[in-house]
């Protein structure tokens, strides 16, 4: 039993070590120990302030992202219906350039059409006119002394004349 229950000496002196050590630590250990445990809790709080100051500036870029990203969504609608408008505009005076062109290649082509009828017009008027010129000296030259030959000559002349 003896190891069971130790001695007096033996529990005075592992009382005073105890004591030692425990001054020692007292004096020298534990308070390194208690700033260290206090600038830990100090940076865990500055930490934490930090970490809900960097979330606010989060919420609030994330509130202008959201703010820009409607802008810009309004934006690119404005100049979808800027290029549509544009587009519209380009495609109708298109429309009326060629509208423009067309008539004018018709009043040119009908122009045209008139200047060669009145030339065809023109050019039957002096073959009539020649016609007429070669019958009338035909008949000039044969003089016929009776009027029944001539009117018979005339029809003979005018059944030759080929028309152009």
């Amino acid at each position: 039993m003896n190891l069971l229950t130790p001695g007096l000496g033996l529990l005075v002196w592992t009382l005073l070590a105890f004591l030692v050590v425990f001054f020692i630590l007292g004096k020298y250990a534990w308070p390194a120990i208690v700033k260290g445990l206090q600038e830990r809790e100090q940076g865990i709080a500055q930490a934490l302030e930090t970490a809900e100051k960097v979330k606010a500036e989060m919420a609030q870029l994330q509130n202008e992202n959201e703010a820009l990203l409607t802008k810009a969504r309004e934006e690119r609608a404005q100049l979808l219906k800027e290029a549509r408008e544009t587009r519209d505009k380009i495609v109708n005076e298109a429309k009326e350039q060629a509208k423009a062109e067309a008539n004018k290649i018709i009043v040119e082509a009908q122009a045209a059409i008139n200047q060669q009828k009145m030339a065809a017009l023109t050019e039957v008027k002096n073959q009539v006119g020649n016609l007429v010129i070669e019958v009338s000296e035909k008949v000039l030259r044969r003089e016929l002394a009776n009027k029944a030959d001539q009117e018979i000559y005339i029809n003979q002349l005018a059944g030759e004349v080929k028309l152009n």
